[in-house]
Formats: C-alpha cells, sequence, structure tokens
C-alpha cells in the first residue's frame, strides 16, 4: 500500500508534470481523439445507436465519428473512498458492501482499484484483475482524520489512466475539503484533459462541495446525492451499468488547429435525448 502524507504527496505532485502541463491523454494518438458518452432518454441509457447517428463538433467545426466502440470494451474502475473522521463503523460496513457488490459485477477482462483519503491519501490497491486483492483492502478500511478530498481524486484519476481501457472512477465522500494540498481549480484543470469518466456519489444532502458536481461535469460524468449510506450498494451498480451503456467515440480532428482548448459538442441526430460528455480536450 502506497500513503502519501500530505507533504509527501505535495513533492511526489511537484515532481510530475503539472496538470495544466499535461499532454492530453484522452487521445489515443496525436491524431485521434476518444470521447465517453451517455445517452439517456427519461433518464434510461438508450443503446442501439451507431455512429452515423451521432454528430460531433470540435470548435464548432463538424467531424466525421471514425469509430463507435463496444461496450465491451475492458473497464478499469478506481474506488476512491472519503475514509476520515465521519465514517463511522456502520458507514464503513454499508461502503464496502457496496464496493463488494461492484466488484462482483466486473468481468474477467476488468481491472479494479483502491484509493482512500482522510489527511492522508493512500493507494490501497493498484489496478489489478485480482478482485480478491481489492476485497482484502476494503476488509481493513479504518475511519479517522481530516478529508483531502482534491487530493485523494486527483491520485484516484492518475490511476485510473495508468492503464489503457475505459477508466472510471467512483469517488465516494460524505463531507468537504479540509485537508487537500492541491487547489480544487488545479485538479479540475487535471480533470479535463485526463480520459477518465468520474462518477462522484456523496452522502452530505444539501451540502455537496460544489468541487464533486464540478469534477463530474469536467469528465462527463455524473453526480449522485444520496440520502444515506445505506444507498450505496445500488448506487455503485447502477454506476457500473450506465457506464458499460456508454459509447466511446473517435475521430480524427478536421479543419480545426491542432493546438489550445477544444470544445466539444456531441448531438444524436433526429432524437431528443440528453447527452453527457466531456466539454472539451487540450490540443497539442
Amino acid at each position: 500500500m502506497r500513503r502519501f502524507a500530505p507533504l509527501g504527496f505535495a513533492l511526489a505532485i511537484a515532481g510530475a508534470p503539472a496538470p495544466g502541463q499535461q499532454t492530453p491523454t484522452f487521445t489515443s494518438g496525436v491524431e485521434v481523439v476518444r470521447v465517453d458518452v451517455l445517452v439517456t432518454s427519461n433518464g434510461v441509457p438508450v443503446a442501439g445507436l451507431t455512429r452515423n447517428d451521432f454528430e460531433l463538433l470540435d470548435n464548432a467545426v463538424p467531424q466525421r465519428v471514425d469509430v463507435l466502440a463496444s461496450a465491451q470494451m475492458a473497464v478499469n474502475v478506481v474506488l476512491a473512498f472519503d475514509t476520515s473522521g465521519s465514517l463511522t463503523a456502520e458507514r464503513r460496513e454499508h461502503l464496502r458492501s457496496a464496493a463488494t457488490g461492484l466488484l462482483d459485477g466486473l468481468r474477467a477482462s476488468d481491472k479494479a482499484g483502491l484509493v482512500t483519503f482522510s489527511h492522508v491519501v493512500a493507494q490501497r490497491s493498484t489496478l489489478t484483475s485480482d478482485v480478491g486483492q481489492v476485497r482484502a483492502a476494503l476488509d481493513a478500511l479504518s475511519g479517522g482524520g481530516d478529508t483531502a478530498l482534491a487530493d485523494g481524486c486527483y491520485a484516484a484519476m492518475m490511476l485510473g489512466q495508468s492503464e489503457t481501457g475505459r477508466a472510471l472512477v467512483i469517488v465516494f465522500s460524505d463531507g468537504v475539503d479540509t485537508a487537500s494540498w492541491l487547489p480544487a481549480e488545479r485538479v479540475l484543470d487535471a480533470a479535463s484533459r485526463a480520459d477518465v469518466v468520474t462518477y462522484a456519489v456523496s452522502v452530505n444532502p444539501g451540502a455537496t462541495p460544489a468541487f464533486l458536481r464540478d469534477l463530474a461535469k469536467a469528465t462527463g460524468g455524473r453526480l449522485y446525492e444520496n440520502r444515506s449510506t445505506a444507498d450505496l450498494r445500488e448506487t455503485f451498480l447502477r454506476v457500473l451499468d450506465e457506464f458499460r451503456h456508454r459509447y466511446v467515440l473517435t475521430y480524427t480532428p478536421s479543419g480545426v488547429e491542432r493546438g489550445g482548448w477544444h470544445r466539444l459538442a456531441v448531438r444524436v441526430k433526429g432524437r431528443r435525448v440528453d447527452i453527457q460528455a466531456r466539454p472539451g480536450y487540450m490540443g497539442s
């Protein structure tokens, strides 16, 4: 298990490229851009779409969608859990049960990892197809300390994109950030450049940190606000199922400058549906 105390975590981040300087990682090559898209109607994922159903604009310029990837692609799931002092024994058991249910829903080709954060950020399990390793890490969870929410989310995103495959980060928190070294704005900037979809789950009704909402939006994910940790298992399974129903579009940018920030817009032709996708990417 890798632990990052605040100073050690700060030095680890300082030694890496700053989020604002990273090469955009949701391109699978210099010219190819990948966009993970959720299409829903009345809250239900829409199935059966082909690449010809989509309209994709890069900086307002229509692009040709080259590939519509299969939902059968391997998934890398990173669980990022708040284990600060508010994680009571009951909440810890609900969280462990929810995570175990999600692990049971993974396929042989999928991987999972676990990051926890209190005043210390700890990588409890690297990405692995050995779910037994992740289960053991979950069984060892304990609560205590403050909440380094932004730091924990950053560490989870970096772990998620450390291997090939579709990266899903599920963040659970029941509080506000009280201990992060990294500014929230810097983590959100990194999120907008990373090939990771983040779903945030909060059990702090009426007081969910704006950071979690912004993080989900920046990566094309969702925010779920639960009233109780007793509902976490259902929520986690819903997130995994929804993620498997997302579409992965790829295209080679045409008619736009390569550098700078690129605004993305995704539509489905001739249908009134709701679409969630990252708002853009940084060209190189």
